[in-house]
């Protein structure tokens, strides 16, 4: 893995990249084979805030995390045990294909160790179901419904291009829109 580390608001200093690639580095275990692929790596600091977001891009996964803490290496150590817990699910739900289908795998992982198999055996239920029409509007009267609601998100059609958008409340209280290709 070749990684790219970047700071804003702070210095990458010698000691914090060597932390990050030792850390991040470990993820390897979860793979037969070393992917290639960049590691990207995004360091902040607002206030006394300090932020790390990693992205993974891999063929047909990517692997993305982001956490703040008010120690960037604390912030370290639980980005990786989120991306840690992604390759756990996404390596439960892939083996679980192959066992069904009996195809070969996208991706090839090493074993789960005896102690991590009670965290990957956890199943993806759906406890609830909605149906809706989706009205024509644009993304500030999306915005709108989404708080009139009370929710973090809200899934509309785009009078303007005639697909379908979602809206959403970002953790720094903005919003984000998600437009389908």
């Amino acid at each position: 893995m070749k990684y790219n580390i970047r700071g804003e608001n702070i210095t990458v200093t010698p000691a914090l990249r060597e932390y990050i690639e030792k850390k991040i580095g470990k993820l390897e275990r979860y793979f037969n084979d070393t992917p290639t692929t960049d590691v990207n790596v995004n360091l902040s600091v607002y206030n006394s805030e300090q932020r790390i977001e990693v992205t993974i891009p891999m063929t047909e996964l990517l692997l993305r995390a982001e956490e703040s803490h008010l120690d960037m290496y604390a912030a370290v150590d639980l980005v990786v045990n989120k991306l840690e817990r992604q390759i756990r699910k996404h390596k439960t739900k892939v083996n679980r294909k192959f066992r069904q289908q009996e195809e070969a795998p996208k991706y090839v992982f090493a074993e789960v160790e005896k102690d991590e198999q009670h965290e990957t055996d956890e199943e993806f239920e759906v406890v609830r179901n909605k149906r809706f029409d989706l009205k024509p509007m644009d993304s500030e009267e999306a915005i709108l419904q989404m708080n009139m609601l009370g929710h973090n998100f809200f899934v509309f059609v785009n009078a303007d291009t005639n697909s379908t958008n979602v809206v959403y409340r970002r953790k720094d209280g903005k919003y984000g829109l998600i437009e389908a290709e």
